[in-house]
Order: C-alpha cells, then sequence, then structure tokens
C-alpha cells in the first residue's frame, strides 16, 4: 500500500475495507476524521475563572478603588483594548496564518489619531480603515498567491510599519477630546459579545474547518486550495482591521501623549494572550470563552501589580503569556482532535517492526508447512542417479539419450 506523504491517509482503500462517506471527512484530501473536542476547552477555561477571581479578589484587598469609579473605566477600556488585539491575533492564529504586524499597526493608529483627532471622528478614522484595509490586503494577498507562511509576510509588514512610525522623533499629544472612559461599560460589553459569539460560532463543526482550511496537514507549502486562501485574506484584512481599533481606542482613552515606539511588544503580548486563550498555535482550533476571559486575567494581573507598587513590564508578561499558551497549544491538539472511531482510518504511527501502521486491519497471510511441489516427487523404490531423473528435464529427448 503506498502513501503519498507521511501522515495521510491511504489514496485508495485497501480490498475489502468499505469507503468512508463523504460527510466523515471534511477535507476528504487530507482532513482527519470526526469532531473536534471541547471537553479541554472547558476544564482550562474553568482554571482561568478560578484564576481571575482569584486576582479580583487580591486586587480589592490591594486598592479597593481600582475596582470603583474612574479607576475601574480606565481598566475596562484597557481590557477592551488589549482585547481588540487578542481577537486580532487569535482570527490569524484561528486560520494558520498569524499576523504579526497588530502590535506596530495599533502603535501607528493611535499616532494617527493623535494627530488627526481634532478633525472629528469620521475625519480621521475612515481614511486610516482604508489604509489598514488596503495594507491587510496586501498582505493577505502575498501569503495566499505566494503561499508562504503568515509569520514571515506579516513580519516583513511589521517592519514597513516600524518604519512609518520611526518618522515620528517625539511624542503626539491627543487632539480633540474623545474620552471613550465614558462609555467604558458600552465597549467592554460589546468585546464580550464578540469575543464570545465568535467562540460559540467556531464550535459549529463545518465552520471550524472552513475558519482552519489553510492550516497544514501534509506538506506545508502545498497550496490548500482557493477556499483556504478566501478566507485567510478574509482574516488578515480583518487582523489588520482590529488592531487599528485597539489603537484608535488606546489613543482616545488615554491622556497621555502617544509615544512613537516599534509596537511589537503589543504583537508579543496579543500572540501570547490568544494561545493563553486556548488557540491553537497550529490553528482552527480554540474555546469559546478563552480569550475573553485569558484578557481579563492579564489586565487584572497587572493593575494588581501595579497597586502593590510592582510594575510589570509588558514584554515580560508577553513572554509569559506566551510560554504558558504554547503548553496550552499542547493540551489543546493532544486532548482535542478527533476522537478515533471504528471503522476509521486512524494516524499513521510507527509500530514495533519498524513499518508504518495506517489504522487498517489487514490480515497478514499464515504460516504454512504444506505445499505442493511444481515437480514430481520421485518413488524411494529404487533409488536413481539424480541426473538420469527425467523429471529434471523440461526439453525434448536428445537423439543420444540411448548411448549415455
Amino acid at each position: 500500500m503506498a502513501y503519498d506523504e507521511p501522515g495521510q491517509v491511504p489514496a485508495t482503500e485497501p480490498p475489502g475495507v468499505p469507503a468512508m462517506s463523504p460527510g466523515t471527512v471534511d477535507d476528504p484530501a487530507q482532513g482527519g476524521p470526526g469532531r473536534d473536542r471541547i471537553g479541554v476547552h472547558l476544564v482550562w477555561e474553568a482554571l482561568l475563572l478560578a484564576g481571575l477571581a482569584t486576582l479580583v479578589v487580591l486586587l480589592a484587598q490591594a486598592d479597593a478603588d481600582a475596582l470603583r469609579g474612574d479607576r475601574l473605566r480606565t481598566l475596562l477600556v484597557d481590557a477592551v483594548a488589549l482585547g481588540l488585539l487578542a481577537l486580532a491575533a487569535g482570527l490569524s492564529l484561528r486560520t494558520a496564518a498569524v499576523n504579526l504586524a497588530v502590535g506596530p499597526v495599533a502603535v501607528a493608529a493611535a499616532l494617527h489619531f493623535a494627530e488627526q483627532g481634532d478633525r472629528g471622528l469620521r475625519e480621521s478614522l475612515v481614511p486610516a480603515l482604508v489604509v489598514a484595509a488596503l495594507g491587510g490586503l496586501a498582505l493577505a494577498l502575498a501569503v495566499v498567491v505566494l503561499h508562504v507562511p503568515g509569520w514571515a509576510a506579516s513580519l516583513a509588514a511589521a517592519a514597513a510599519v516600524v518604519v512609518w512610525i520611526e518618522r515620528r522623533i517625539a511624542p503626539v499629544t491627543v487632539q480633540g477630546d474623545h474620552d471613550v472612559r465614558r462609555v467604558a461599560f458600552h465597549l467592554f460589553a460589546g468585546f464580550a459579545a464578540v469575543a464570545v459569539l465568535g467562540g460559540l460560532f467556531t464550535t459549529i463543526r463545518a465552520v471550524r474547518r472552513t475558519v482552519g482550511r489553510f492550516r497544514p496537514v501534509a506538506d506545508p507549502a502545498r497550496r490548500r486550495g482557493v477556499l483556504a486562501a478566501l478566507v485567510t485574506v478574509t482574516a488578515l484584512v480583518g487582523s489588520t482591521l482590529l488592531a487599528l481599533l485597539a489603537g484608535v481606542l488606546v489613543a482616545a482613552s488615554g491622556t497621555a501623549p502617544v509615544v512613537p515606539e516599534a509596537g511589537l511588544d503589543g504583537t508579543v503580548l496579543a500572540v501570547g494572550v490568544a494561545l493563553l486563550g486556548g488557540t491553537s498555535a497550529y490553528g482552527r482550533r480554540g474555546g469559546i470563552l478563552g480569550t475573553l476571559l485569558a484578557v481579563s486575567v492579564v489586565v487584572v494581573a497587572l493593575a494588581l501589580a501595579a497597586a502593590e507598587g510592582r510594575p510589570l513590564d509588558r514584554w515580560a508578561v508577553g513572554a509569559a503569556a506566551l510560554a504558558v499558551g504554547l503548553v496550552v497549544t499542547r493540551l489543546v491538539e493532544t486532548f482535542g482532535r478527533p476522537r478515533p472511531a471504528a471503522g476509521q482510518a486512524a494516524e499513521l504511527a510507527p509500530v514495533a517492526d519498524g513499518t508504518i501502521s495506517s489504522g487498517w486491519s489487514l490480515a497478514r497471510p499464515g504460516r504454512t508447512d504444506s505445499w505442493t511441489p511444481a515437480l514430481p516427487t520421485p518413488t524411494t523404490d529404487a533409488p536413481r542417479d539424480p541426473w538420469d531423473s527425467p523429471h529434471w528435464e523440461t526439453g525434448p529427448s536428445r537423439w543420444d539419450d540411448r548411448d549415455r
């Protein structure tokens, strides 16, 4: 039996094994059969919820005013800003084409809004949205047309955005009055609704497989089809727009000037929070409440550290979130993959004799002690000269046989 690539099911079914029904595998070319298991996400989200409750209690004990009035509104706005960045990173992660430019895009958007904010919300925001959409589209086309890894293409895009940011040498004071803390509760409710409904929507089997169709299964350089390309384009454009909104929210909520910085710490933190929430680094798999809970945990942890006089560095928090998130990815990929069903092909795995097992149960020929010889067996009544036995000769008799 031949296999095109390691890890694939056989191209042709073995004799005697019934073919799987068309609905068993969503991606008949390379997809795995069955529905992703959600239990591992629910268990992890329960742990995140317990951790969040503990941090809230500790914050209330350290500084009760942090959960009241204007400080609570500031905390909620910070959560929404980080949440939009995490949604941007998580959306691109789900399609297996992570967008590493979300941090620099957010800083560039904050600088633009700080400079143009006095012109009005529509006049300053609409041109930025158009530029972000076109930039995200250019990034997406580079990923799907050349079929290159999203992290590599988006890293080049991030470098281009950083070049634009470095043209500003001094902090920019926000122009106009756009204090969004007045609608902090509405913003947080909207972010929570988008995060939870998005998580619920992607638990649908068909949606989950479609969103993660760009995820490589065998050869990462092999194209995954037109549908995968369209989904990836949509995700990369959407993640760029979400990053822009996060930057605008940061500029509109802060009283301090916007500092021109690279913003890569925002990328690290956003990707780390998305992984911490249960989104797989390989794409496709993710939870329901994970992003909302992970964002809340990180924001409350930062507020608790500040209340105790030990402010945390964003790079350190992002690195810790990435480290834990990679462990979560391993758990999600191990316990979240479809459970093999009876009669279906399992993954290829090495067996004791060094061969590859495909999960097909094929009967091996047993050992046979008796065999039927092709030549007649001579009788043992009278021993003969073996060279004189006629059954060793296959050709016609020679004319001098009698004289030998």
